[in-house]
């Protein structure tokens, strides 16, 4: 089992800016590529952005490009989610997943490990 725990949700305002951290531990967890997901109230979970462990590339949704950045320090089996100029749609539970993901064929849940999970609420 590959154990993923979410940190750093909390409360911003909209315009706002929050980092969310996955720590990945166990005896295969340097062995995936790591994504975001988000499932706000009453609506489906979406993918937000996964990045390769290999080769370090990233895959954003539309609705994130050019606000929110993914990062993974390799050292520390960590992934990082950066994000600015938040709006109240970007308000869910935020999950960090394994995943497969790669040029043309964007980003899948991979083996099916999770993490608890960590609430981003954008609210004035």
């Amino acid at each position: 089992q590959v154990q993923l725990v979410e940190s750093g949700g909390g409360l911003v305002q909209p315009g706002g800016s929050l980092r969310l951290s996955c720590a990945a531990s166990g005896i295969f967890s340097a062995d995936y590529d790591l994504g975001w997901f988000r499932q706000a109230p009453g609506k489906e979970r979406e993918v937000v952005s996964c990045i390769s462990r290999r080769d370090g590339f990233t895959y954003h949704d539309d609705s994130v490009k050019g606000r929110f950045t993914i990062s993974r320090d390799n050292a520390k089996n960590t992934v990082y989610l950066q994000m600015n100029s938040l709006e109240p749609e970007d308000t869910a539970v935020y999950y960090c997943a394994t995943v497969d993901v790669g040029v043309g064929y964007g980003c899948h849940v991979f083996r099916n490990y999770w993490g608890q999970g960590t609430q981003v609420t954008v609210s004035s």
